[in-house]
């Protein structure tokens, strides 16, 4: 650890090593997990708001454990509250008060009840913080204390290698003691950039995470965690000095809670991406499998899997202690920098047009030259890969074949809410609110809800029984272990995936095209997991758009 300290603060070593020692002393014996064992096949993480399913006259945290308690059993392992702490802007990605819930979520009695059977994952949301901050407002009074907790800038210096994630300023001014200031803001004029140059940013950091870990998160997503160290005249993403931050937090939470997983969210291209996985042990244990979404959503339009074949075999970990967090929608948008390399820029530009045909919304970002490109495609997933005007058995069907091959894949599944209840565009809410995002950030009332999955002929019922089924069953078959044994082939307009540990062997086959296909490389007699139907390879076919979950009887 101190030669890890001494390489971000050469200055100050001793101090924050005396920090981490107070610290690890502060939460001893409390950041305890219920277990210690690895990530499994177990392991399912829904993604939620605490508040994306409401019931008049219920805090929405107590409703979400109602809904989780009834209907996520055995399905899902753990629950991703999306962030929960009081905040201003951007859906709660600006927080004003890292230690406290939002009150109009519910109180830290319903996070305890929550765990009582799902595992949870809390937001880190550490690259910035509200404007509205106790943090922020005492710096700007000019609490001694707080100086230097913000990266202060001059608009007359050359900031033009600075990428920017959105077409937004990277400055804004603010009043401190009676003088303006600039100050560095990534992302928007309310979520104001830390500065972890100073010392003293990264030990009250380090205190935030592992207070959640006290508070029973067992899995820890550092957000936008890319653009946390600024440098003038560097691009201020991935620097060096970012990953040894992630790594010297990982290793001071690995040494008091070793249940914890640390996960990295870098919507960033694939090779970017991957980079913080470190050398396989000393960074972060999950990162976000950004590339997916959108090659999923460009393979289905296409019909062809012959760019996800080449992907997947490329896909490499550098160790047997990491892995993917698999998904294929979020609270934000699919990112389409991650198939920068992978797919023309012509191909990603279709992409967005078909986004827009079906009722989304594009988003963009500024680019060195001055110009402005695709970032982030604002569509609910369903209606990204299907025309909203087909037929609902096209659309399901569709739909379902992203999602398995995002079940089966090697890694942890993650599922957004509004994929698992089978929802489509909230484009109301969206321009209502001027939003892209909110396309898909609906809020759902329970009783609703309910109904509609109780409804095995509308969308949401269909969906959810069948994604439900696929949940069970994944949970009980030993070779998703996410660290186990993956690779990947084509066979015409089949993208096959073989997972094995031990002597058990499934293949997940899936037909990425409009017309019936055959397996005709694999032979033998097999039973399709996912119904329990004989399946002999040289007899059946595979539907358009259908897939199977084959294992050798």
């Amino acid at each position: 650890m101190e030669d890890l300290i001494s390489r971000i603060y050469p200055d100050c070593t001793d101090e924050v090593l005396q920090g981490i020692s107070a610290l690890k002393e502060k939460y001893f014996g409390k950041v305890d997990g219920r277990s210690t064992a690895k990530l499994t096949e177990k392991d399912r993480i829904l993604i939620t708001y605490g508040d994306g399913i409401r019931q008049e006259g219920s805090p929405p945290l107590a409703v979400l454990k109602t809904f989780a308690d009834r209907y996520l059993k055995n399905r899902i392992s753990a629950v991703h509250l999306l962030p929960c702490f009081p905040y201003s802007s951007d859906d709660g990605f600006s927080v004003i008060d890292y230690y406290q819930i939002n009150p109009e979520l519910g109180d830290w009695e319903d996070i305890d009840r929550l765990a009582e059977h799902f595992d949870l994952m809390f937001d880190a949301v550490i690259n910035h913080i509200s404007k509205h901050s106790d943090w922020f407002q005492q710096y700007l009074t000019g609490n001694p204390e707080y100086f230097d907790y913000f990266v202060e800038s001059k608009p007359e210096d050359d900031y033009s290698q600075v990428i920017r994630p959105r077409a937004l300023p990277l400055h804004h001014p603010f009043e401190k003691n009676g003088e303006q200031v600039y100050i560095w803001t990534t992302f928007s004029e309310d979520q104001v950039d830390l500065n972890y140059a100073n010392y003293r940013v990264f030990l009250r950091v380090l205190d935030v995470l592992l207070f959640y870990i006290s508070r029973g998160s067992r899995f820890i997503r550092l957000d936008a965690i890319a653009f946390l160290w600024k440098e003038l005249g560097t691009p201020c993403i991935h620097l060096e000095q970012t990953h040894l931050v992630i790594q010297a937090y990982r290793q001071v939470i690995e040494a008091m809670a070793p249940h914890a997983v640390i996960i990295t969210e870098t919507n960033v291209p694939h090779i970017e991406n991957i980079s913080y996985f470190g050398n396989g042990s000393n960074e972060a244990h999950m990162v976000y499998n950004f590339t997916l979404p959108p090659l999923l959503a460009y393979s289905v339009h296409q019909q062809d899997v012959n760019v996800l074949t080449d992907w997947a075999q490329s896909l490499e970990l550098p160790g047997e202690k990491v892995c993917f967090f698999n998904f294929t929608a979020s609270h934000d948008g699919v990112g389409v920098r991650p198939l920068q390399g992978i797919i023309s820029q012509d191909d990603i530009t279709e992409l967005a047009e078909t986004t827009l045909r079906h009722g989304g919304f594009v988003s963009y970002k500024s680019n060195e030259d001055g110009s402005q490109s695709p970032y982030e495609l604002n569509c609910n997933y369903m209606d990204l890969i299907t025309d909203p005007k087909s037929h609902d058995d096209i659309r399901i069907q569709r739909f379902l074949l992203t999602q398995s091959v995002m079940l089966c894949i090697q890694g942890v599944p993650g599922i957004y809410y509004h994929s698992l209840l089978g929802s489509e565009n909230d484009r109301d809410t969206a321009l209502e609110s001027g939003i892209n995002r909110r396309i898909n950030r609906q809020k759902l009332e329970l009783g609703a809800l309910r109904d509609a999955l109780n409804e095995d002929t509308c969308i949401r019922g269909r969906i959810f029984n069948r994604y439900s089924q696929m949940l069970e069953i994944r949970g009980n078959q030993a070779v998703f272990d996410p660290f186990g044994k993956a690779e990947y082939d084509s066979e015409g307009s089949l993208f096959i995936i073989r997972r094995q540990k031990g002597e058990s062997i499934l293949y997940a086959i899936h037909n990425f095209s409009d017309r019936e296909a055959s397996f005709d490389s694999l032979k033998g007699s097999f039973m399709d997991v996912l119904n329990g139907k004989h399946w002999a390879s040289n007899q059946e076919k595979i539907p358009p758009f259908g897939f199977a979950w084959l294992k050798s009887v």
